[in-house]
């Protein structure tokens, strides 16, 4: 079944074109069946290119979902049109006070891993996030350092700054390959990864929470948190083919030091296309956590967080 759009979002018509179920909301409103609501607090500088990502990957699920675009309240963006950013999200403060509930939400990474949590200058109306799905959300779902600030919200891990970038696609290892959310998962997968920081497996085990996915390179990938119905993945299966290359040219042209993205260029050579090896895990990891919120959530959304 598919995912519900504003027929003039971006995303629409991409998705549309790649053969994703895509439904007008006005249409969806004539349906019986109640759709998942899934929120996206989008904390990325590109807005437009996160929108598509996440939304590519939740819309290939056979089941109808509402996604619902949430943005910081003070926060104003400047890689984003102001146009785009009126027309399509809501400040989280309107979502709050309107009293809604979601049955799930993701939260996005953001590149200021370099500063402290509590110096990010919406870290306050962050934190009100993480204790408002506690009552509100199903289940959420924490990505690269999204996820690093929601393990640590509720478990004061805390992120290492790294001697060097990890950047590449690094072979990793299922641990739970009884999870629900690895169903169908291979022992071991490439997922691209890209930042300044990781989270330290001792202090991860040291909060009772389960890895799901590792690596001997890179460490921490994937972990649940079942006492918040929480996922954090500090990587990016979500990512298109070409976003480690942008991130490479972009640095390049900035004269940033940068190494070549590990094992994504055929040969390492940057002159060559790009190959997507984890576009399969991608599908079945935001498959498998849609599926467990439907398996999970209730048909009456005001239960939701009771």
């Amino acid at each position: 079944m598919p995912i519900t759009l504003p027929a003039d979002l971006p995303a629409y018509n991409v998705l549309q074109r790649e053969g994703v179920m895509v439904m007008a909301d006005d249409r969806a409103t004539r349906q019986d069946i109640r759709p998942l609501r899934i929120g996206l607090l989008n904390l990325m500088p590109k807005k437009i290119q996160t929108e598509n990502q996440f939304a590519r990957l939740i819309g290939a699920t056979p089941l109808q979902i509402e996604l619902s675009l949430i943005r910081m309240s003070a926060h104003q963006t400047k890689n984003t049109a102001a146009e785009h950013m009126e027309a399509f999200y809501r400040p989280f403060d309107e979502v709050q006070a309107s009293g809604e509930k979601f049955d799930g939400l993701i939260i996005t990474g953001a590149p200021i891993e370099h500063l402290p949590f509590e110096d990010v200058t919406y870290w306050d109306e962050l934190t009100q996030v993480f204790d408002w799905t506690q009552t509100h959300v199903q289940s959420t779902f924490g990505v690269c350092w999204g996820g690093m600030a929601m393990i640590w919200h509720f478990h004061k891990v805390q992120k290492h700054i790294l001697s060097q970038k990890a950047f590449g696609c690094i072979r990793h290892r299922n641990l739970a390959p009884a999870s629900p959310y690895l169903r169908g998962f291979s022992d071991d997968m490439v997922i691209p990864v890209s930042r300044w920081t990781e989270m330290k497996r001792p202090e991860i085990e040291a909060a009772g929470l389960p890895i799901l996915i590792d690596s001997a390179e890179t460490g921490p990938c994937l972990v649940e948190d079942p006492g918040h119905r929480a996922l954090y993945i500090f990587n990016h299966l979500e990512y298109d083919s070409g976003t480690l290359k942008e991130e490479y040219d972009r640095d390049i042209a900035a004269g940033k030091p940068i190494n070549v993205p590990a094992n994504y260029y055929p040969g390492d050579d940057p002159s060559q296309k790009p190959q997507n090896r984890w576009r399969s895990h991608a599908h079945l990891l935001y498959g498998n956590w849609i599926n467990e919120i439907y398996q999970s959530t209730p048909y009456d959304m005001a239960e939701i967080g009771r």
